[in-house]
């Protein structure tokens, strides 16, 4: 009786031992960085008795127990299907044929969505095999900044402060000084949690230039800062310069103000004298009637004439008048008549209008 239980367990262990084996000897634990790679290793083993189908699954095991597992990729049938939309073209199977005993994957461009546990299941029945592999991406420490918070004077109290923007936590500081540096610089002590530097009655050891180096699990980045201790600047004299030329400034704008001013009232006075409306000034007359006015004007400026001066007179004064008008017909007379004629206003001037009878040439009366 004893001899069958030995030999039953003895074929039990060689049938144990000739099925479907993974491997797990490769790490389990992986912590990569933000826009990496990662290789997930899942290499098999099969057994002549493992007569069925290949059927190769790798999944993102669920972290609610009450929840399903998400498929990201199979092998089935000699080929591969991408089930997980978020690492679609981003995940893939390392060799060109799985069947030959390696189902390991690479995902690229990692995110921290993809963090979490992923299970690598080899299936061919009658023997299955699994391993689990934990992936957790982080960010590194990235847009780092230095600054100096308080006065950089003598005997003042102030603090270099250093902090990044991206990064996941925890993320921790170390301060270095780079140049300054003398027999009595003193020391500065750094909060590695915060990267706060206290400096208590700052002095001139302190300046110099500095570098903040911060760093998590997957990477680091640093700054620079330069501080430079001084002694205490004029306080009143800035004062006095400030009041003095801001009230510089409101006498070059008042100035500014009143030029404008005088300016546009110089512009509304020429304006109203070009369109003011002379009441003295009389209308122009007609080319005939100035003619007629101003041989009316040297007549009665004569007095009265005797037949015996009259012809002498009549003659002279014909002849200076131009013979365009009166020596043309009616029917060419022109039709519209000059608004101006050469010579003063005599009517302006007392002249009065005497009717002269109609002459000749030669000075005959008609």
């Amino acid at each position: 009786m004893d001899s069958l239980a030995v030999l039953w367990l003895l074929l039990l262990g060689s049938a144990s031992t000739r099925a479907l084996k993974v491997d797990t000897n490769e790490p389990k634990t992986f912590i990569m960085p933000q826009g990496d790679k990662v290789v997930l290793e899942c290499k098999f083993s099969l057994d002549p008795q493992d007569t069925g189908t290949l059927d190769i699954e790798w999944s993102l095991v669920a972290s609610d127990t009450q929840q399903t597992d998400q498929q990201i990729i199979t092998f089935a049938g000699d080929q591969t299907y991408t089930m997980y939309a978020e690492l679609k073209d981003r995940v893939h199977f390392v060799s060109n044929d799985p069947k030959t005993g390696d189902a390991t994957i690479e995902i690229i461009n990692l995110k921290q969505s993809d963090s979490g546990t992923y299970q690598c299941k080899v299936k061919k029945v009658p023997g299955v095999g699994s391993r689990r592999l934990t992936v957790s991406v982080l960010v590194k420490p990235a847009k780092t900044r230095c600054f100096v918070e308080g006065t950089q004077e003598i005997g003042r109290d102030l603090s270099l402060k250093c902090e990044s923007k991206d990064g996941t936590p925890p993320l921790t500081y170390s301060w270095q000084r780079l140049s300054g540096q003398g027999k009595n610089t003193p020391a500065i002590t750094p909060d590695a949690t915060t990267g706060f530097v206290p400096i208590k009655n700052a002095s001139q050891e302190y300046s110099g230039t500095y570098r903040c180096l911060s760093h998590n699990r997957v990477g680091s980045d640093e700054c620079l800062l330069i501080l430079n201790v001084a002694p205490p600047s004029n306080v009143a004299g800035k004062i006095a310069g400030a009041v003095i030329g801001t009230l510089l400034g409101l006498i070059l704008l008042a100035l500014i103000i009143f030029c404008c001013c005088r300016k546009q009232k110089e512009k509304k006075y020429e304006k109203e004298v070009q369109h003011e409306i002379r009441e003295d000034v009389a209308p122009p007359k007609s080319r005939n009637s100035t003619a007629r006015s101003y041989i009316g004007s040297n007549h009665s400026s004569l007095g009265s004439l005797s037949p015996s001066n009259m012809e002498g007179y009549s003659k002279a004064q014909y002849n200076k008048i131009p013979n365009e008008e009166f020596e043309r017909p009616p029917s060419q007379a022109p039709n519209s008549v000059p608004s101006k004629v050469a010579g003063p206003n005599l009517s302006r001037m007392g002249a009065i209008a005497v009717m002269i009878p109609a002459q000749n040439k030669d000075g005959s009366v008609v």
